[in-house]
């Protein structure tokens, strides 16, 4: 069978795919209302805290590339079960750990097994449906979960965390992967990429992985030792030069991570630029929001999690909404869209206030924002994907999965770093520390904006409406089987 025969299984296969990629983006997400019960559990600082999310998604980032490239090679369904069975494992090692250095390590581990697996759901779905609106409606889906999967996990971690504790928060993936992992051999078929180079570019992967996370350290500890510090200098410079090391190794390699080649794609670069806006404005907007409503607002993790009821609901209607505008309308208006309303809610969240009340300072901008997520996460899959190959499904998959994680991960930490150094600022000039508190994350919302407005003129400026998937065709029909 062909790559590009239409696979009688496909949609079932998809429902498979699907279900072990919303675990994967669940996991970004689902520990930000348990943080303050980790962080009393396992005596993590608050600098220190951000690593439980960030530490995941920087090793998800990557090596999302090198686990495309692999799974090409290899076969991408093998490539799926093996990263499965390593997300099975390290989300048990994180239920386990019993210090913060050993859940650091587990996170780690288990945003590695999350790249294995990752990009093989992307580049089977590329390879399995027909490019136009078959394949539009399978990546509308998946940019459906990937825009409702952070919602969903916070919502999800408030109800663990509060019944069974934070640990379940990871132990909740066991089952879920033991069940997908016995469904795969029977939907989804084995696929590969032939006549590339069988060769891994594994040191290029270790270089850019270790830089991002020399770059999010130096962020993270800056406050604490000093902008200025020896420290903090060093370790900015010891980033740089394994980036530069990783970008030298890239025009070299016989089979590189990343083809530098590939950005002389416009719609692709510009794609992936705008994921990465994307994703500091999500990752660091939760994170604040989950401390905000805990610290400031005083809730409860049942709380918080319910109180993010609002913005799963939105975004799961948005999406659906988005896919069929964009088929009728294209990508680049769609997009437009969903970044101004990024851009509005952030604003709307910067007016946080001590004495906030949920319907006041919360509700009207998760609805905000949930609208602008669905209408960001659809169209910005699709737009990554358009005219991509089979060789190539597992690179531009990884690639955009890459700069969402990677913006997720350094806006994460930029963010954390800008609203606890104010809130340090504040707290030694006297001000009480709800205010301080208060006054940082607003900061930190006001910078997220900035990054929505970068996004929403990159949308406007470099993509092209002439580049991306026709407009006017047919959604697909519902599936049948």
């Amino acid at each position: 069978m062909t790559e590009t025969m239409a696979d009688p299984r496909r949609w079932k296969a998809l429902a498979v795919l699907g279900v072990a990629y919303l675990m994967v983006i669940l996991d970004v997400s689902i520990v930000n209302v348990a943080l303050p019960s980790i962080q009393l559990d396992l005596g993590f600082t608050t600098e220190d805290l951000q690593w439980v999310v960030s530490g995941y998604a920087l090793t998800f980032g990557g090596f999302l590339l090198l686990g495309g490239r692999v799974g090409d090679l290899l076969g991408r369904r093998t490539l799926f079960m093996v990263g499965l069975g390593l997300f099975l494992v390290t989300s048990l090692l994180a239920g386990l750990s019993t210090s913060s250095e050993m859940l650091i390590v587990a996170r780690l581990l288990q945003g590695a097994a999350g790249a294995i697996l990752s990009p093989s759901v992307f580049s089977i779905v590329t390879v399995t449906f027909a490019e136009g609106a078959e394949r539009n409606k399978a990546l509308g889906i998946l940019g459906g979960i990937a825009g409702s999967g952070a919602a969903i996990g916070v919502l999800l971690g408030g109800i663990l965390t509060e019944y069974v504790g934070w640990e379940w928060i990871f132990f909740v993936n066991i089952p879920i992967a033991a069940v997908t992992l016995a469904l795969v051999p029977r939907y989804v078929r084995e696929s590969r990429a032939d006549g590339l180079r069988r060769h891994f570019d594994s040191f290029g992967a270790v270089t850019v992985t270790a830089s991002l996370m020399l770059l999010v350290f130096g962020l993270t500890q800056a406050n604490r030792v000093g902008w200025g510090s020896a420290q903090t200098i060093g370790v900015f410079i010891g980033s740089a030069v394994l980036m530069a090391i990783f970008l030298a190794n890239e025009t070299r390699s016989q089979s590189p991570l990343v083809p530098l080649g590939i950005f002389r794609r416009r719609t692709l670069t510009g794609a992936n630029l705008i994921g990465f806006g994307l994703g500091t404005m999500i990752f660091g907007m939760f994170f604040l929001l989950s401390l905000y409503m805990q610290q400031v607002l005083g809730y409860s993790a049942l709380k918080t999690g319910f109180g993010y009821l609002s913005v799963a609901l939105t975004v799961v209607v948005a999406a659906a909404i988005s896919q069929a505008f964009v088929t009728r309308l294209g990508v680049k208006p769609v997009l437009v869209i969903g970044m101004a309303l990024l851009g509005a809610g952030l604003v709307y969240f910067s007016q946080v206030s001590v004495g906030g009340s949920y319907l006041g300072d919360l509700l009207p901008g998760f609805l905000i924002i949930g609208v602008g997520m669905g209408f960001s996460f659809v169209p910005i899959s699709i737009a990554a994907l358009a005219g991509v190959q089979g060789p190539e499904a597992g690179l531009a998959s990884g690639l955009i999965n890459t700069s969402q994680q990677i913006g997720g991960a350094l806006g994460l930490a930029l963010l954390t770093t800008v609203a606890t150094t104010h809130t340090s600022s504040a707290l030694d000039s006297g001000t009480a520390r709800p205010e301080a508190l208060t006054e940082g994350f607003s900061l930190g919302f006001w910078v997220a904006a900035g990054f929505a407005l970068v996004a929403l003129v990159t949308t406007l400026v470099v993509l092209r409406q002439e580049d991306l998937p026709a407009v006017g065709a047919e959604p697909a029909p519902a599936p049948t089987g």
